[in-house]
């Protein structure tokens, strides 16, 4: 079994400032959310967008985000100083490889998760984290009065919206990653479990053209399914789009499993899928789980913060290596090999045994 590795830090932007003694550190740390908001901010208003490949003045800029120059160019020193954004000497301000990731037509966009890490109701929880902490049970439920995505599917549509684009934009792009890691040539058939639209199919069908796919998720995830899997599309003949729970059944047949990124509820539920998944496939099908890691991992800062939101919003949790293959092995499949698929997920290579 292949241990993760820890991939090599990344260089300072250019420009950004050296790093501080630890009681300034701690002040910039209380100071958190500034930032957050300064990331949310320039989304919102689209100022990457704005700003083309040669630097601009702050008037141009503001009168192109419909904001008032002064305020803005208090909002890009801000970020400039976390080198999302470059101030020139001249006054200008120029792109940096940070703040290209919050333009919406960047292939590796992030702004769209910069919008949902920063929605109106983390606002509301954030504060409570020591309530978390102590009681061990998200905070959502009674801000809100409902189960969280009760809550964003009933009073909250436009920060179900949000959440929908972004997990729609990981989706695309870790799904690339996936596909190139995992080799299923000895494979004739694979389902993904919990698999949203089904970009991870559609990665894998395109890879392996000989190949049949499964996408199975809750039923209102699965309508919106991606054309190409739907009737009509150029992948439909091959894929079978399944509406189901699979905390409950598991009803495909396959060769393969993927289950990426859903194993983040309480132990329960993880426990009730595995063994569903056990179930449906029998000895020697092979499981692929993928997830974020809270240990082991240059992604350990994100990684961190997300098992923070997870506690408050959903009471669920990220996974260290231990852990994840504690309840892997408890659902009675065996750990062949974790590797890395990008800086912020591990796949886990198991197989039900004979």
């Amino acid at each position: 079994m292949t241990a993760p590795s820890r991939a090599p830090s990344a260089p300072p932007e250019p420009g950004a400032p050296p790093s501080p003694p630890p009681p300034m550190r701690l002040r910039e740390l209380v100071f958190g959310a500034a930032c957050a908001a300064a990331v949310r901010a320039a989304a919102r208003l689209g100022v990457a967008d704005a700003l083309g490949d040669a630097p601009m003045t702050v008037e141009t800029l503001a009168s192109a985000v419909r904001a008032e120059p002064k305020p803005l160019r208090r909002l890009l020193r801000a970020l400039s100083c976390y080198g999302v954004f470059a101030e020139r000497p001249d006054g200008t301000f120029a792109h940096t490889e940070m703040s290209r990731l919050l333009r919406e037509d960047d292939p590796n966009s992030l702004r769209a998760i910069a919008m949902w890490c920063t929605e109106p109701w983390t606002w509301d929880a954030w504060p409570l984290l020591d309530q978390a902490v102590r009681t061990g049970r998200n905070v959502v439920e009674d801000l809100y009065g409902k189960e969280f995505f009760a809550y964003l599917n009933e009073d909250a549509p436009e920060s179900a919206d949000v959440f929908n684009r972004a997990m729609t934009r990981s989706s695309e792009q870790s799904a690339r990653e996936v596909a190139a890691l995992l080799d299923l040539s000895g494979s004739s058939s694979v389902a993904d479990l919990g698999g949203g639209q089904g970009h991870v199919v559609a990665c894998l069908l395109d890879k392996y053209p000989a190949m049949r796919g499964s996408l199975l998720d809750l039923p209102r995830v699965v309508e919106n399914a991606l054309p190409r899997l739907r009737e009509g599309g150029d992948l439909a003949d091959r894929a079978r789009i399944v509406p189901g729970d699979v905390r409950e059944a598991v009803p495909v047949e396959a060769d393969v499993y993927i289950i990426k990124n859903i194993l983040e509820w309480d132990d329960e539920s993880t426990a009730r899928l595995l063994g569903n998944v056990v179930e449906a496939g029998g000895p020697g099908t092979r499981v692929v789980v993928i997830e974020n890691l809270v240990d082991d991992t240059p992604s350990m800062r994100f990684s961190t913060a997300m098992d923070l939101l997870l506690l408050l919003n959903v009471g669920g949790a990220k996974h260290t290596t231990d852990s994840m293959v504690g309840r892997l092995e408890a659902a009675g499949l065996a750990v062949r090999d974790i590797r890395p698929v990008n800086p912020y997920l591990h796949a886990f290579d198991c197989v039900v045994p004979a």
